[in-house]
Formats: structure tokens, sequence, C-alpha cells
């Protein structure tokens, strides 16, 4: 279900609130850097979740966590203040799991990289299992047709050439019997 205008503006407007406070009010020693990623705000408008990065190690990264969940309450307030509404959305800090996934997505891309390299190289070094342009040219036609046509000359003399044994009135074979095609008549169906 896509989200209303109405949510997305609380959701901009929580982000910059407290991107806001992390630069400049809450003076946490424990605060690493942080970014702020991004806000989601359920359709009611009563919690907001916020996606933030720490750059750093682990360590870096729980400090800047226990900060963040000291500072809640006066988080809350502020945004309660700058949004105006009736009711302040609780507020929830999300470690963002997105430069992990980039990574592992940047590690999977540079395995198939490799792996297309690989499979290039062969078949580069690759030749064909029949003709290496097996289709017909029209060039190729021309010497064809030629070719069959002497072929099929040769096959008329011979031809020819039996028929002069065979008795002029009769089937060329007298042992078997004629086939006669025009005898054939068609099967109807449903008539």
């Amino acid at each position: 279900m896509a989200e209303s205008p109405r949510v997305r503006r609380v959701a901009d407007r929580v982000r910059e609130v407290v991107a806001e406070l992390l630069s400049g009010r809450i003076k946490d020693p424990r605060l690493g850097f942080v970014t702020i990623t991004d806000v989601r705000v359920t359709g009611d408008l009563h919690h907001a979740t916020v996606f933030y990065t720490v750059l750093g190690d682990d360590a870096a990264r729980a400090a800047t966590a226990e900060a963040l969940a000291s500072a809640r309450g006066l988080i809350r307030s502020e945004v309660g203040k700058a949004l105006g509404l009736r009711l302040t959305p609780s507020i929830e800090f999300q470690l963002d799991e997105l430069p992990d996934g980039v990574g592992r997505i940047e590690d999977a891309l540079r395995q198939a990289a490799a792996r297309d390299a690989a499979v290039a190289a062969l078949a580069s070094a690759a030749t064909y299992a029949g003709d290496p342009d097996p289709y017909r040219h029209p060039s190729d036609d021309d010497a064809a047709d030629s070719d069959d046509d002497a072929a099929d000359a040769d096959a008329d003399s011979d031809d020819d050439a039996d028929s002069g044994d065979a008795d002029a009135d009769g089937p060329a074979d007298a042992g078997q019997p004629e086939d006669d095609d025009d005898d054939v008549q068609p099967i109807r169906f449903g008539v």
C-alpha cells in the first residue's frame, strides 16, 4: 500500500529535525559520525522509525546507539514542537543495514564479473563445432543451382538409357504393378 502524502511529509520533517538536533544540540561524546538515512512513519502517525548509519567500527556503532537511546526523550519533545501535531510520534532508532547490504552486493557483482571474464576467455579460444558460417549465401546458391542442373541432366540421360531396354508399350519393370495415382478419391467426412 502506498503511503499518503501527509505521512511522507511528516517523515521528511522528522528526518530534518533529528538531523539538526544530532548536528548541533546534542553534545554527547559517545555520538559518532551519524547520518540519518531514512524515517518511516506509521499511517496513524503514532510511531516513527529513524534509520541511521555510523562511520566507524562496531564499538562506535554501539556507543552511538547508547547515545541515541539516552537522547530519545529530548529528540521526541523537539520533534513534537516542530510538527505541531496533536500526538507526537514515538521515536525508535534503527541501525541501517544498507551499507552492509551494499558490500555484499558489490562482492557478488565482482564474483559475477570474474566468472564472466573466465567464460569470455574460454569463448575467445573456442572453435565452431561445424562450419564457421553454416548459413547459405546468395553466391553459394548460384553455384549450387548450376550443380543441380548438371545432376538433373545426367539423371535424365540415365532414364533415357534405361527406357531403351524396356518394351515400348509396357512399363519399364514388367514384374511390378503400376501405381495409378489418378484413381485416388478424397475421403469426405460428415457429408
